[in-house]
């Protein structure tokens, strides 16, 4: 029988097994075994979703979803979350993008299972902060939702059915067919991704019966693309939830699908955990929340001490009259959550608002675990509270509920420096400005690249990631400070002295102890790359105290 061999991973047809670097086996589904093996057996060759169907599930007729949580499953043992080994081949198939060398099988030194589950586990998703956050984040969603089982939902429980229909392509461009195309299988492979859905994809002729459909359209003007979708309840014809992306035409074509689908799948996925997990009490009571919640957004909408401090009290005001309501719960705990970060409160204050922020947090995920908005805000609060490796856990379990969320993938980039994890960090960040969504927050996320390329002492393409950063919001002191290093290190004095000086401009009164990073609970390669970035600020003319 044959073995092959791939990327550190070596297949093995006799055993049907999969073995890593370390020759620890990784368990895989007979199903998602075969479809392995079938890329493997094609390495480089585009197979076709029907051709991986048919070749799987022989004389049985089963939808897309199979297939994706088989090309789910894979890329998760493969720890391919960037999806450079299985990639989509837009409006194709799929296909196994690495060398691979066919040979005989050798035998494999006998590991009992026992011995094997901790190894494995390694090599599955290796040290890479965001492997080993999104497999504790998979572990601990199966034991919540064994518990949700007492919350109520819109579907009841039932895992909801979304159906999602080829885009349409409505632009009369030649190239518009295959983008819709394109745009179609990367929105499928996203929301099939989806731990609280179930995603199939129509054949032709076919109607599956789905709570809801997913239709859009592609539109073109003459510098852009724009994406309409549009999430449809079956049962009534209503429309559930609007999202719109629009990217520029000169992009690159894979990046104009990946855009357009995250731009769109993004506030998609938001309303439909939204629709699935929001609150089911008292819609009088939801509304009287939300407008206390924009009330209080409002009050600090221009930032100061004075303003936070009246949104805080708007907000724990409005609790003690709603104690149950998990919005205001997750909007009280994020206000804190700020003013942790802004250094707000005195040390009592400080002390307080971590606990209190930590109890309503976990009784929001506890009333909502699959909840993005209380998973979000607790994947923040962790993060600014030093909890780096809890906010790893439930930043993942965040994307798990929406794959395109860029502000979740930068909490996981943070988390991944503060570790040590600095080429995991990287790939984060930049997984996040590949996906470009929410564009507000963007600026954070080529921030985040341009820190880890310094922490990884590649200074020139920090500088890039810093000026991008800077050129969509140039106010920040940070940004130059971290700008003015890189340019130091590759010799530009001018462009250093420059950059230091508007830093210091922006943050007076800036000196080693309030522009140092936390050390708490971190790495000791991330302090010692950071004491090295220190010494350069030093250099720079920065005061140490």
């Amino acid at each position: 029988m044959t073995a092959f061999r791939f990327a550190g991973f070596e297949l093995d047809e006799q055993r049907a097994e999969l073995r890593g670097p370390d020759g620890a086996m990784v368990k895989l589904r007979p199903k998602t075994f075969e479809m392995l093996r079938l890329f493997a057996a094609n390495p480089g060759q585009v197979l076709s979703k029907q051709e991986l169907m048919e070749a799987v599930w022989p004389n049985v007729h089963v939808g897309e979803d199979s297939l994706f949580q088989c090309i789910r499953e894979i890329r998760a043992a493969l720890g391919d979350e960037q999806r450079q080994m299985i990639r989509l081949a837009s409006g194709r198939g799929y296909l196994l993008a690495v060398e691979v060398a066919a040979g005989s099988a050798e035998p494999a030194a006998a590991v009992s299972e026992g011995a094997s589950a901790e190894p494995a586990m390694r090599r599955r998703w290796g040290g890479a902060g965001t492997r080993v956050a999104l497999v504790a984040g998979v572990v601990l969603m199966a034991v919540v939702g064994l518990a949700a089982g007492s919350t109520g939902f819109v579907f009841q429980r039932s895992t909801p059915t979304v159906a999602v229909l080829p885009i349409l392509d409505v632009s009369s461009d030649p190239l518009g067919g295959t983008l819709a195309a394109g745009v179609t299988d990367e929105l499928v492979d996203g929301l099939a991704g989806i731990d609280n859905l179930r995603v199939v994809v129509p054949r032709a002729g076919s109607r599956p019966s789905s709570e809801l459909e997913i239709r859009g359209e592609l539109h073109r003007d003459a510098g852009s693309w724009t994406l309409k979708l549009r999430a449809i309840r079956t049962g009534t014809g209503e429309v559930a939830s609007v999202a719109t992306a629009t990217v520029d035409a000169g992009l690159d074509a894979e990046l104009q699908e990946v855009r357009l689908a995250a731009g769109a799948g993004d506030p998609l996925a938001r309303d439909l955990n939204e629709l699935l997990e929001g609150d089911t009490g008292s819609k009088v009571s939801a509304a009287g929340a939300r407008v206390v919640i924009e009330q209080a957004s409002a009050s600090i909408s221009q930032t100061s001490r004075e303003r936070f401090a009246a949104a805080e009290t708007m907000l724990a005001g409005a609790l003690v009259a709603e104690p149950d309501s998990v919005d205001l719960q997750v909007a009280l705990a994020a206000l804190r959550t700020r003013g942790i970060q802004m250094v707000w409160y005195d040390a009592d204050g400080a002390a307080s608002a971590r606990d209190s922020g930590q109890l309503l947090l976990e009784r929001a995920v506890a009333a909502r675990p699959r909840s993005i908005a209380a998973l979000e805000a607790q994947c923040r609060f962790l993060s600014a509270t030093n909890s780096f490796v809890e906010s790893l856990v439930a930043c993942a379990k965040a994307a798990s509920f929406d794959p395109w969320n860029g502000s979740v993938l930068y909490q996981i980039g943070l988390a991944q420096l503060f570790l040590g994890r600095f080429d995991d960090a990287l790939a984060s960040f930049r997984l996040a400005d590949r996906y470009d969504t929410p564009a507000v927050s963007r600026w954070t996320w080529m921030l985040g690249a341009g820190w880890a390329c310094l922490l990884l002492g590649r200074n020139e393409e920090a500088v890039e990631w810093i000026e991008r950063s800077i050129a969509i919001t140039p106010a920040s002191g940070r940004s130059h400070l971290l700008l003015a290093v890189a340019q130091q290190r590759l010799g530009r004095a001018a462009e250093a002295r420059e950059a230091f000086a508007r830093a210091m401009a922006l943050r007076p009164g800036s000196t080693a102890h309030n522009v140092a990073p936390p050390t708490l609970n971190t790495s000791p390669a991330y302090v010692a790359a950071s004491e090295g970035i220190l010494e350069t600020m030093f250099d720079l003319g920065l005061p140490e105290g």
